[in-house]
């Protein structure tokens, strides 16, 4: 007998129940996975394009212009000159300047100041990513020098030890260490987290190159391990082999192997933005009031004075090639700005070590920089022309990489925390050239060129902006920029530009003042259109009801910059300096014309427009800069460069850059008790210059620093002398 839980014996032979098969639905994704997968899809391309990373790119990309002006040239005003080569440089975005012989300021940077900078912790493994800098340690100057003479000095002795070229970053047998954040090692090595091969350090101490290099011609192969060999006997053996020194290339190499791949993960202390009034600059301050720091900023009555002579104690005080005082040189559109603005037109100071970065960006409002390398190591440059195609490039080069990154921070260019290497611009059609910065040279960037790079070691640099009257049409562009991503602006456009036509005398060429009056006229064009939409839709003008102090034109000061604070637009941060519109239900709310609509909620009927500047003064200003130009008709600026001569000018930083040893010595002496280095190292090319050896190659100098009752001697690297006579000579006259 069987039990049936059916209750009936008919059931039993029924079949089972299927089970209903549920049908296929179309996958349809929402807006938020849509755009996930875009970006997905981005980086599987991104992934595909570097499957194979042809390192040789690197070797092949194209040095910038060097430029070689004589002591007549270098004892005029850097702008006059600057504008006779620009038609050539700024194809580069970059270009570097060779002071003549006899070039030697002194150092002016307080080595025994007792104050501590920031730094910035970088992880050089991480530069790809896009994040934020954390605060490094603190350090005095000679802490700083410390730290990063045991850093490079720990990464030179993996090249001694190795017979493969790049030797840094093809040890993967040595064992690694880490060291604890916050802790510091006994060799001075940053105090923030450093994954590197361990190799027994000493105490840093300074010492000399003792690399000689034989006069040999330019090396022309592009392969790392030919560029970099050079003669090594064995001491045992007497038998001579391949050395491998740490040269430009192969730290270049080194370096970008480490950001692309990760092959190493590496934390480094940047010393970047010090304020030149904790330490001092490295030039000395004006007495003619020609600085910003200068107690009698342009207040002194011996502007009429002749130039000092070149190479003179006042001359290296009042010259214009001294970065305090650039800014200010008549040919400046900055010297219209009376208030000190920090890495504007005051100076900041930069100390750097081995890798340290300079992550890639371009200037504040687009404008020109120029960048002096005081002493130490080398630093590699790249740049990246400033035309509308190559800036975007590099734009959609972020883009592409960092889709995800650049949602959440759509300006993170402005960051500067970001380096992709030149191959990666490179197949992405943006143009790139490198320089190799020695010291005593300076680089120019010009407006909206990107650059970044990279240091080779210790070293001492300052930097400041300046801008020449043909930044016109880059400053438009860049303050548009601005207002999309409600970016304040370092100083009002507006105003700049209205300072620039009260002083239009200053005006050199017909073609700037056309630019000027051209975005005189656009400016006027878009305040009478707004200011009648705005008035037709309901907006009182009570322009005539209140009485409002008149806009400064003759100097942007610091009243002007605090009035300027107060009218900053609501919404794109603009400073309102012609009108604004206002409502009742705020007493300090203000808007621009164009986003008056997103100031509140409330009726039209209680918002009101405030006008500083009348149709009529607009009119007489444009008409102003007119005539101006009509003066100037026949005095364009002649550029004298011949294209033709750019590869020769690159023949020398071709070849320095293959056989040139790094040092590893700091900028000073480390121990307090010895007098610091009384004046800056002429430019290693510019020593090689003056040198009695062959008229192709010529080997640099020994070079004798004083440093109180003891001497150090530094056996410079060899370099090549310019393979071409005829350097570039820039006529001072118009």
């Amino acid at each position: 007998m069987s039990l049936n839980n059916n209750g009936g014996g008919d059931n039993m032979s029924a079949p089972p129940a299927k089970r209903i098969r549920i049908p296929t639905q179309n996958f349809a994704p929402d807006p938020e996975t849509a755009e996930e997968q875009r970006m997905l899809e981005q980086a599987l391309a991104n992934s595909r394009k570097d499957t194979v990373r042809d390192v040789e790119i690197l070797s092949n990309i194209p040095f910038g212009p060097t430029f070689y002006p004589t002591k007549e040239e270098f004892s005029g005003d850097p702008l006059i000159y600057l504008e006779k080569i620009r038609s050539v440089a700024e194809k580069y975005g970059i270009c570097k300047i060779v002071p003549p012989e006899g070039w030697n300021p002194p150092f002016a940077v307080d080595i025994d100041c007792p104050k501590k900078f920031q730094t910035k912790d970088q992880s050089i493994h991480r530069l790809q990513e896009g994040i934020s800098f954390g605060d490094g340690t603190e350090y005095t100057v000679r802490e700083y020098q410390k730290m990063a003479t045991a850093w490079s000095k720990k990464w030179k002795r993996r090249y001694s030890a190795s017979d493969t070229p790049s030797a840094a970053t093809e040890d993967n047998n040595v064992e690694k260490k880490e060291t604890e954040v916050g802790a510091v090692g006994e060799d001075g090595v940053p105090s923030t987290t450093v994954s590197s091969s361990a190799v027994t350090s000493t105490e840093p101490s300074i010492t000399s190159s003792s690399s000689v290099l034989n006069n040999e011609p330019p090396i022309t192969s592009s392969s790392a391990v030919q560029s970099s060999e050079l003669p090594k006997t064995d001491s045992a053996t007497g038998i001579q082999k391949e050395s491998i020194i740490m040269s430009p290339e192969n730290l270049e190499r080194d370096y970008w192997d480490i950001v692309e791949t990760q092959s190493h993960e590496v934390d480094v202390d940047y010393g970047n933005d010090i304020d030149t009034s904790e330490v001092g600059s490295g030039f000395p301050v004006s007495q003619r009031g020609r600085s910003v720091n200068s107690p009698n900023f342009q207040k002194s009555d011996q502007d009429d004075l002749p130039e000092p002579e070149f190479g003179t104690e006042e001359y290296y005080r009042e010259t214009f090639w001294n970065l305090n005082n650039i800014p200010n040189s008549k040919n400046s559109v900055l010297r219209h700005l009376k208030v000190g603005i920090n890495g504007i037109n005051v100076p900041w100071l930069y100390f750097g070590c081995l890798f340290s970065t300079f992550c890639w960006h371009n200037e504040d409002n687009y404008m020109y920089s120029i960048n002096y390398h005081h002493r130490g190591a080398p630093k590699q440059w790249y740049g990246v022309p400033g035309t509308k195609q190559d800036a975007d490039g590099v734009e959609r080069v972020f883009k592409n990489y960092l889709s995800m990154k650049m949602r959440d921070v759509p300006d993170l260019l402005h960051h500067i925390t970001t380096s992709f290497s030149p191959r990666i611009l490179n197949q992405e059609g943006v143009r790139v050239c490198k320089l190799l910065q020695h010291s005593g040279e300076f680089i120019v960037t010009f407006p909206r060129a990107f650059h970044g790079g990279f240091s080779l070691g210790p070293n001492c640099g300052e930097a400041v902006n300046f801008a020449l009257h043909d930044w016109i049409p880059h400053a438009v562009d860049a303050n548009e920029r601005y207002r999309t991503f409600a970016r304040p602006s370092v100083f009002s456009h507006d105003r700049l530009v209205y300072t620039m036509a009260h002083w239009a005398k200053e005006l050199r060429t017909k073609e700037i003042c056309s630019a000027l009056a051209q975005e005189l006229r656009r400016l006027k064009n878009e305040e009478l259109l707004l200011r009648a939409k705005l008035i037709k839709a309901g907006v009182r003008d009570v322009s005539n009801d209140v009485t409002l102090p008149p806009n400064r034109l003759d100097r942007l000061d610091e009243e002007s910059a605090d009035y300027d604070d107060k009218r900053l637009c609501h919404s794109c941060k603009h400073i309102c300096f012609f009108s604004a519109v206002c409502c009742e239900c705020s007493e300090s709310k203000v808007s621009c014309l164009r986003h008056s609509h997103y100031m509140c909620r409330c009726s039209i009927k209680r918002k009101y427009l405030l006008i500083w500047t009348k149709e009529k003064e607009m009119n007489d200003t444009i008409a102003k800069v007119e005539r101006r130009g009509e003066e100037l008709a026949n005095s364009n600026v002649v550029s004298l460069v011949n294209d033709e001569l750019l590869e020769k000018y690159a023949t020398e930083d071709k070849y320095h850059h293959k056989t040139y040893d790094v040092s590893v010595d700091p900028i000073c002496a480390l121990e307090k008790e010895v007098p610091q280095l009384v004046s800056s190292a002429t430019s290693s090319i510019a020593s090689a210059r003056s040198s009695s050896a062959s008229p192709e190659l010529k080997q640099h100098p020994v070079q004798a620093t004083s440093l109180g009752n003891d001497t150090v001697t530094s056996q410079q690297s060899t370099s090549a002398e310019p393979l071409v006579e005829n350097v570039v000579k820039v006529d001072e006259s118009v």
